[in-house]
């Protein structure tokens, strides 16, 4: 087993560190002991101070179990990022549920699944989607759906505002059906006058979440106090610069590990301030970057395209920023050489720092090392966690330097796939030195420093004329060119190669795919990759598709390949 010494050599990041025994809101409740009048999370433009928070939660836990919720019951949770959602999230962990933490812009199919597959007996949702859960409650085990509002935390004129705007285009929910409001609710929890009850521990199951769905199927991943917990003080001891009072923009939605584990669970075990966003895009986000000065911002690489694409941002100092971090897809080199310049252009003194991990380990389980790092890694592991290299398909180490499945094993591993055997078997295994080790499904490797670095996902992986092609190095030779924003390459099913390669390009602000820009390139290209791996074809969109967590859906990519491939054939028929 590949251990990490290689900590010691980076910043003051210690190899191992101490678990408490404990739920989620535990060691929430003990950092507001002692940041009682730090503020806790901020929503357009009102503050809450942790103290206030706890109280919310607490009243909110009796209102849960004033309708009956109990421990081990499953709670869906389909909110953006906004108070209800924070508060009903840790209302659940104090009484022992479990969270089921979904999309907002689910589809109703998609509702009925996570709802069946996490059998709830209660959800809360928006006013804007209830229509969706009433679609399909009878089709469920929900005995309580709460509706709240994004006008039920705003302050008197943007409440009028917004229903004077968007609020009048959200159907009014009949009178007869069966839901309690968000205002009804929390009298419950007033006027509820029993102790809290909750007697959950650390290992005991908190949070049920979901792959991201950009292959295979969608499976709900269940995960402990313990796996997030862990989470929140690796990614403090490894950031090293993670404060009590200092600022995250908590744009990553809440559904998501990332999101949860990283820009609420994590800043707020630490005392820090969560500028909580339920919606993003790049105007917006340029503009608090400007008005509220963060000292963390943590996204997908999208949202660093988004970053360099923003006219709001033009000579805006940048020097607040401490930590800025990249996951959940796999960032080019180009892309993070663009975003450092950006950085240090609007003068940052930190870079982009990209970490690895999945949603079976909550989200990050390595990081790049401040002030260290290298030029196409993913960082080296957090402490604790441990990182081996094997033979695909097997359990078999391979050297440092050496291609093959990347597998962890650590305190943020999931428990496991809920209701589905033969892929916990598949995916967590224990190996000759007994410990349970994730197959990541990923392809990488590991350097004699400890350095990790990701290739591609294993069902990614192009197969050209017997050669293995990986999509993430072509995408960062087309970055590299000057007049490239991002692009994306897939695999197209092949007769004779079995398959050959197709990129999309999105191409920088104000530039056109011009007969001359197109050649420039092609050109590029051809000097950069192997004639094997040269794209056939270059497609030029404005934008690319995106998954529900902002990752580009290559996916879809690919479905649309395969139906044009099909109808090429029926019409040859």
């Amino acid at each position: 087993m590949i251990k990490a010494p290689w900590l010691a050599h980076y910043g003051n990041v210690p190899e191992h560190l101490a678990y408490p025994d404990s739920t989620m809101y535990e060691l929430l409740a003990v950092t507001a002991e002692r940041f009682p009048d730090n503020t806790a999370y901020e929503f357009m433009d009102v503050k809450t101070s942790y103290s206030e928070l706890i109280t919310e939660i607490d009243e909110c836990a009796k209102a849960l179990q004033s309708i009956g919720i109990k421990e081990e019951d499953r709670v869906t949770i389909c909110l953006p990022n906004i108070p209800q959602a924070v508060v009903m999230f840790y209302a659940i962990n104090r009484i022992g549920a479990m969270a089921n933490m979904i999309h907002p812009l689910s589809s109703e199919g998609e509702i009925e699944f996570y709802l069946k597959e996490s059998k709830s007996v209660a959800a809360i949702t928006l006013d804007a989607f209830y229509g969706k859960f009433a679609a399909v409650r009878n089709r469920t085990e929900l005995e309580n759906i709460i509706v709240t509002s994004i006008r039920d935390r705003l302050k008197p004129v943007l409440s009028l505002l917004f229903q004077l705007t968007k609020g009048r285009k959200i159907k009014p929910i009949p009178k007869q059906d069966d839901v309690i409001f968000w205002a009804e609710f929390l009298a419950m929890g007033k006027h509820c006058h029993l102790p809290v009850h909750g007697g959950q521990k650390g290992n005991d199951p908190a949070v049920i979440l979901y792959s991201g769905g950009t292959s295979g199927t969608t499976k709900g991943i269940l995960l402990s106090n313990r796996n997030f917990n862990a989470l929140a003080l690796q990614t403090a001891a490894m950031g090293e610069c993670v404060f009590p009072g200092h600022v995250m923009l908590a744009i990553l939605p809440i559904f998501h590990g990332f999101g949860l584990g990283v820009c609420i669970h994590t800043m707020l075990v630490h005392g820090c301030h969560c500028i909580l966003i339920p919606t993003f895009n790049a105007k917006i986000f340029g503009e608090l970057l400007k008005k509220k000065k963060p000292n963390y911002i943590a996204g997908v690489p999208t949202l660093y395209e988004a970053l360099l694409r923003s006219d709001t941002l033009k000579g805006v100092d940048l020097r607040c920023l401490e930590g800025v971090f990249c996951g959940g897809d796999s960032l080019s080199i180009e892309l993070k050489r663009k975003v450092d310049h950006f950085l240090r252009e609007h003068g940052a003194t930190v870079e982009i720092r990209e970490g690895y991990g999945m949603t079976e380990s909550v989200t990050a389980s390595c990081l790049t090392p401040m002030h260290n790092g290298k030029e196409g890694s993913i960082g080296i592991p957090f402490p604790d966690m441990y990182y081996k290299i094997v033979r695909p398909g097997t359990q078999d180490e391979l050297d440092y330097g050496t291609d093959g499945e990347i597998c962890v094993s650590g305190p943020t591993v999931m428990i496991g796939y809920l209701g589905n055997l033969k892929e916990n078997a598949h995916t967590l295994q224990e190996h000759p030195d007994g410990r349970i080790w994730l197959h990541t499904g990923d392809m990488g490797m590991m350097d004699e420093d400890g350095f990790i670095y990701f290739r591609q996902r294993l069902k990614r992986m192009i197969i050209s004329s017997g050669y293995s092609i990986y999509p993430s190095q072509l995408e960062n030779v087309i970055d590299g060119h000057e007049a490239v924003l991002m692009s994306t390459v897939i695999g197209v099913d092949d007769p004779y190669k079995m398959q050959k390669v197709k990129a999309f390009v999105v191409l920088k602000p104000g530039i056109s795919p011009t007969d001359q820009v197109k050649k420039s390139i092609h050109e590029h290209c051809e000097k950069n990759i192997a004639k094997y791996a040269m794209p056939y074809e270059f497609e030029f969109r404005e934008s690319l598709p995106k998954t529900l967590v902002g990752k580009v859906a290559y996916t879809v990519l690919e479905a649309e390949e395969r139906e044009k491939e099909s109808k090429k054939e029926k019409h040859i028929e």
